[in-house]
């Protein structure tokens, strides 16, 4: 790795970390839900420069049979890479997990895709508690997805479009409930250009 880009892989890391740490404090320090900052929105949205197909990416369903994102081509994925014991991982997941219920029927699939190392236990005591019924439980204990989708973080999102291209990221939690993620979503079915 050359040095310019060992300096973005630290910069980038920093602000994740920054990132994650603000989000942790506010959430541990505002009790009223009603004054609790909001997440990020869509604007830290980077759309990609050119819509290159999403590499092979294999992981595990609940049972633990080997699944592809290849078994989602058709729809828009909304591929969200979280661990449990992310902090700005599980701010957003009741958000993910609103989002797929919204979209289910128009084509959207959200893979909310865990890197826990103890399997998909950990992930359904969570969505069990949680109250997450929408998302399916999908687990990655090797940690090869972040390695080969480039990512630099968690949480990391993933919109991939029907022909399995990636059409951009988001880096950190963000608010996948509101009107203005749908929109983002849905435009994964704009024709490239």
């Amino acid at each position: 790795m050359t040095s310019s880009w060992r300096v973005v892989v630290i910069v980038l890391t920093g602000a994740v970390v920054a990132a994650a740490g603000f989000a942790v404090y506010t959430m541990l320090t505002v009790e009223d839900q009603s004054t609790r900052p909001k997440l990020s929105g869509m604007e830290n949205f980077i759309p990609g420069r050119e819509f290159k197909p999403v590499p092979p990416v294999q992981f595990l369903d609940e049972q633990g049979n080997q699944v592809s994102l290849e078994r989602f081509r058709g729809n828009i994925v909304v591929l969200n890479l979280w661990a449990t014991w992310c902090t700005p991982c599980l701010a957003e997941m009741p958000m993910l997990d609103r989002l797929q219920q919204q979209l289910k029927g128009v084509g959207v699939v959200v893979i909310a895709l865990s890197i826990d190392r103890d399997g998909s236990t950990v992930v359904r005591e969570f969505f069990n508690r949680n109250g997450i019924r929408h998302l399916a439980v999908y687990v990655d204990p090797t940690m090869r997805a972040q390695s080969t989708l480039t990512t630099f973080g968690l949480p990391t999102t993933i919109l991939i479009d029907k022909q399995g291209r990636e059409r951009g990221r988001l880096v950190g939690p963000a608010e996948w409930d509101d009107a203005s993620a749908a929109d983002l979503v849905l435009s994964a079915n704009a024709p490239v250009p």
